[in-house]
């Protein structure tokens, strides 16, 4: 639940009313609801700002999770599996995207206008196997370039996991990480 809301919306919201409750105080010449405005709202404020603009919005499920799958992901998910899942679907501060530091170890990302960008994610049955499939924007890397990381993405995402690579239609790249039974 606190995964899904925006610190930056929220420092924004109380900041902001307490800021306006010290203005308010100090036209009333209420003292000491002026300091609580100043004190504690403008820094609120300022600090709500600050992580908006730095505020890298969650990754949607592209669709609905089966029960079985979710059963399936308790029993056999890796620990990379779940830190990926959980990592990009809550707000981030301070990165430039999701998953940019593995995509730039990877060798996936030239630069930053040319970086893949998540899009989507889903968690699919793969023959009786949890998967965690991350889908990518990526116009300016393309599958074969992908495939060529292939190895060096396998021993990335860890032991348990076995990666596929495939692209649905042009310029998008679904990266499926299989758990080995």
């Amino acid at each position: 639940m606190l995964r899904q809301i925006s610190l930056g919306t929220l420092g924004l919201t109380v900041g902001s009313i307490l800021t306006i409750i010290g203005f308010i105080a100090y036209a009333a010449n209420n003292a000491t609801l002026n300091l609580v405005g100043f004190f504690y709202g403008f820094p609120l404020l300022l600090g709500g700002l600050a992580l908006k603009a730095n505020e890298l919005k969650p990754i949607p499920f592209s669709q609905i999770t089966k029960q079985t799958v979710l059963s399936l992901r308790q029993q056999q998910a890796t620990v990379t599996q779940n830190k990926i899942r959980k990592d990009i679907t809550r707000y981030c501060y301070g990165q430039d995207a999701h998953l940019d530091g593995a995509l730039s170890y990877l060798g996936l990302s030239p630069s930053d206008e040319e970086r893949p960008t998540v899009t989507g994610l889903r968690e699919e049955d793969t023959n009786g196997a949890y998967t965690l499939i991350l889908e990518f924007d990526s116009p300016f890397v393309p599958i074969n370039v992908w495939q060529e990381k292939r190895e060096k993405m396998t021993s990335y995402f860890g032991p348990g996991v076995e990666v596929e690579i495939t692209q649905p239609e042009e310029d998008k790249i679904e990266l499926a990480l299989v758990t080995i039974q």
